[in-house]
């Protein structure tokens, strides 16, 4: 475990590098004590983050002279309670968690955050080495606007990345794929019904499908929307791209697949039935853990494979940011750049409870060295930053749009035509999201 001090905690960056990336004099810190007394609320989605800021809040404390109140709510019900609070014109809370593919375009429209773009450039509130270009390009594309101004940190992401099972892979002499083409032929070979095992799995499920899917779609050229806001999920690229998840999870993959999500999918992962699948790098853990794994040891980590036009991983993510409506932005700011600190990053990825936005904890030699997880995987999280891209449209009905696509996926497979489940489900949302847009 990296060791924690003052300067390694939020300063931590050599003069040169401090000067050349900030342009501020090299070691100036923040006033860490100007709101000593000051007491801030924070509410959570329940998980790895918010368990790791709880333990160890009471540095932030030390640092500060901030006291810190914090709430953990489950996912679906904190951001139901957040978008009350937040319409409301009076949030209870200073710093609010946020789920960037879900919730982006919904505060950026109603303008629920604070802009913290100044915050960011002020010497006297921001240590040295945090600056904008130690963020992944996807974190940046949640944190920012369309005019490059800030509104949240990025503090977690999620990219997707191809696990396999090497022991399966040898048994059938058959190569890691480096393209999705490459990995059909490779499903294949790795099927064998009648000893249960299957090439590939993943999710199936109405609406929890567009994870995987997204992968697909992104690699074959496809995007979400048109300079003018237009939704582009009928046209060829995406076709193809349903086709291939179609042709996937039809004839490689386990028995009911359509009725699998992550938690399925990764059961028939961990007891040895399914050679590769494709999901969020977070979900390695278990893999690894014997008590709940068949697998341990034998798993391989690497990036999704390229399709016909790139190779990106799709990515979805978590920030935090401070309501525009708190009365204490400059005191909520100190604890938002402590959350997101290399400290905390370092602690999030060695444990394996997450990964951080920030490249400079990822290839930090010192943070690798403390990280559980199998090498493998800390490569393939780093090499996913490089060519990450948004998994979902940043649009308010992500929801709907989720469901609709998602059902139309569902379809395939059981025998329906990419082509003409995917405009019914262009058709029935196109409506939906210009109401959106217009109210």
């Amino acid at each position: 475990m990296t060791a924690i001090t003052r300067r390694n905690m939020l300063a931590g960056t050599a003069a040169a590098g401090a000067l050349a990336l900030t342009g501020r004099p090299a070691w100036s810190e923040p006033q860490w004590k100007k709101y000593a007394g000051t007491k801030l609320e924070v509410i959570l989605a329940k998980g790895p983050r918010g368990d790791n800021l709880q333990k160890n809040i009471k540095e932030f404390t030390a640092l500060t002279g901030i006291e810190v109140e914090s709430e953990q709510i489950p996912e679906q019900q904190q951001r139901q309670k957040v978008v009350i609070e937040l319409s409301s014109g009076k949030p209870s809370f200073d710093v609010v968690h946020l789920s960037y593919h879900v919730q982006k375009r919904q505060f950026e429209k109603a303008g629920w955050l604070a802009d913290i773009t100044d915050f960011m450039k002020d010497p006297n509130l921001t240590a040295p080495d945090l600056v904008q270009s130690d963020f992944s390009a996807a974190g940046l594309t949640y944190a920012s606007n369309d005019k490059g101004r800030m509104f949240s940190l990025p503090w977690s992401v999620d990219y997707f990345i191809l696990y396999y099972n090497k022991e399966l892979f040898a048994k059938k002499g058959v190569e890691v794929p480096k393209t999705l083409d490459e990995m059909v032929a490779a499903a294949q070979k790795l099927t064998d019904a009648k000893d249960g095992t299957f090439g590939f799995v993943g999710r199936g499920l109405r609406n929890a499908n567009m994870t995987l899917w997204t992968n697909f779609f992104l690699n074959y050229g496809g995007e979400f929307l048109d300079a003018k806001g237009n939704i582009l999920t009928d046209g060829p690229e995406a076709v193809e791209a349903t086709r291939l998840y179609q042709k996937l999870l039809t004839t490689c993959a386990p028995p009911g697949v359509a009725g699998f999500n992550w938690m399925e999918s990764m059961a028939s992962f961990t007891q040895g039935r399914s050679a590769m699948w494709i999901d969020g790098v977070g979900w390695a853990p278990p893999l690894e853990d014997a008590n709940a794994s068949r697998i341990v040891g034998k798993v391989g980590y690497t990036v999704v494979p390229a399709g016909p036009k790139g190779q990106y991983s799709a990515t979805y993510g978590d920030g935090v940011g401070i309501p525009a409506a708190c009365k204490n932005k400059e005191a909520a700011w100190l604890l938002c750049q402590w959350m997101v600190s290399k400290a905390q990053g370092a602690r999030l990825v060695q444990a394996g409870g997450g990964v951080p936005f920030r490249n400079s904890v990822l290839n930090d030699a010192e943070v690798q060295g403390g990280v559980k997880m199998p090498k493998e995987w800390l490569q393939s999280a780093i090499d996913s930053g490089k060519i990450s891209k948004l998994g979902l449209p940043v649009i308010i009905p992500v929801a709907e749009f989720r469901d609709l696509v998602g059902a139309a996926l569902t379809a395939t497979l059981s025998g329906a035509d990419p082509a003409t489940e995917l405009k019914k489900a262009h058709e029935q949302f196109r409506p939906i999201l210009e109401r959106s847009e217009k109210a």
